[in-house]
């Protein structure tokens, strides 16, 4: 089983950029599809990206395209999400998740996803 650890939280301004990082440990992150999550208070927990690992092929939300990029780094089994001009809007919990079965009609669903961090929390002030 895989366990994931995220890092890089922390607060900044609107326009900043933080790196978030997701390690994970047990098995090698090459076996999964990885993805983020986010959750912002009183709300659900939303799909934010995915890594597929085949083909590396990446998917974003709508509200994120074009500021977040999410990347694979095979030697040291990580996932990062590059978060840039970022919004009061992007405040939340920030999830790793991955699955070693996801299909492509379920890759926004966070049913689809076995294995969790813990979350990391992302704070943006205006």
């Amino acid at each position: 089983q895989v366990l994931l650890v995220e890092s890089g939280g922390g607060s900044v301004q609107a326009g900043g950029s933080l790196r978030l990082a997701c390690t994970a440990s047990g098995q090698t992150l090459s076996s999964y599809d990885t993805a983020w999550f986010r959750q912002a208070p009183g709300k659900g927990r939303e799909f934010v990206a995915v890594f597929r690992r085949n083909g590396s092929r990446t998917y974003y939300a709508d509200s994120v395209k074009g500021r977040f990029t999410i990347s694979r780094d095979k030697n040291k089994n990580n996932v990062y999400l590059e978060m840039s001009s970022l919004k009061p809007e992007d405040t939340a919990v920030y999830y790793c998740a991955a699955s070693s079965t996801l299909i492509l009609s379920n890759i926004r669903n966070k049913d689809g996803y076995a294995h969790w961090g813990q979350g990391t929390q992302v704070t943006v002030s205006s």
